[in-house]
């Protein structure tokens, strides 16, 4: 077996997703914002209401650690970020069930180190009606040690 065997077992086009959903609760939208982001559409209904946001909202920071759950869900734990970029379409909202759907976009060799590879992939978290709440872009340097559940593109 050579050192790319597990490389040249993605392609661009393969797909994955989380498995296990995560509801997003009032408490947590608060306690996160109380101590990351203490703005006011974050921190308490009421107030909330009075925002662009007519109501409680997620900071976008809670959103991308949720997906980062939601991506290591996916098995995308083994990897190393080299570089994202953050969409917030939608506010994320008390109730949400979120959950990851993605591709991988482009998949290369390291040039500067041997056994490592670098992906492209794209992803959206979304909510129970399907509405997105994030899309991300990313490129990550994975190694032998990379094992998402990838499938075939549909």
């Amino acid at each position: 077996m050579t050192e790319f065997d597990w490389l040249d077992a993605i392609t661009a086009g393969d797909t994955f997703g989380s498995e296990t959903p995560i509801e997003v609760t009032s408490e947590e939208i608060i306690e996160f914002a109380r101590t990351y982001d203490p703005q006011p559409g974050h921190l308490d209904e009421a107030t909330a209401r009075e925002t662009a946001f007519e109501g409680l909202s997620a900071s976008g920071w809670l959103t991308a650690a949720l997906t980062m759950k939601l991506l290591c869900d996916a098995g995308f734990t083994d990897t190393i970020g080299l570089g994202v970029t953050l969409e917030w379409p939608t506010a994320t909202r008390p109730g949400d069930i979120l959950h990851l759907q993605g591709r991988i976009t482009s998949k290369r060799r390291s040039q500067s180190r041997p056994g490592v590879g670098i992906l492209g992939i794209e992803y959206e978290t979304l909510n129970q009606l399907g509405e997105v709440r994030q899309r991300t872009q990313a490129t990550l340097r994975a190694t032998e040690s990379f094992h998402a559940r990838l499938s075939p593109p549909s």
